[in-house]
Parts: structure tokens; sequence; C-alpha cells
């Protein structure tokens, strides 16, 4: 039994691309394939895999810091790995390459 697939042509602006396609190929990840872990979680989710927002913060320099803010993200950074909210790159790694083989 053959695959079959459909092409999908986005316009996207050329900083963009270029950004994403380097991400993903530092990730070994193609484009084609992020596309399709998008479009399936989109089909899992029964919508987008993430919350739209016009006000997403920039990351901020620990030069241009205060103290006490350097203190607030250190401080949630800790509970966040207290309440085990966060994953091992291993664990990362692992997730995204048995997703990959899924789709291959």
């Amino acid at each position: 039994m053959s695959a079959r697939t459909a092409n999908v042509i986005a316009r996207v602006e050329p900083e963009v691309k270029e950004k994403a396609e380097s991400i993903l190929k530092g990730m070994g990840i193609p484009s084609s394939v992020a596309i399709n872990m998008f479009y399936r979680q989109i089909i899992t989710d029964n919508g987008l895999p993430f919350q739209p927002t016009k006000n997403v913060p920039s990351p901020m320099a620990l030069s241009d810091m205060t103290r006490a803010e350097f203190d607030a993200r250190m401080a949630e950074g800790l509970r966040q790995a207290e309440n085990g909210e966060v994953s091992s790159v291993d664990d990362v790694r692992h997730r995204i390459m048995g997703e990959l083989n899924g789709l291959v």
C-alpha cells in the first residue's frame, strides 16, 4: 500500500521561513514532517495546539533584569522543577523521535 500525500502551498515571510527551517534542521526534522506534525496536532486538539496571543514576552537578558526580576524567574523555575513541570532533554528527544517514527 503506497502512502498518499497532498501538497500544501503557503506564503511565508522569507525571514520567518529561514529561521524556522534553521531550527528544524538543527533538530533533524524536515519541514514537511514538521507541517505534518502540526496538522496532526490540530486534529488531536480539534483546534490550534497553542493559545494565540498578542502579548508574548520577549526574552530578557540578565543584564536588563533587576535583582527582584531575576529572583522571581528563578523562583518560578524552581517551582516548576519541584512540581515536575519540566522534561529532560533525553525525554523530549525520545518523544520527538517517537512522533517522527510514527509519521515517516
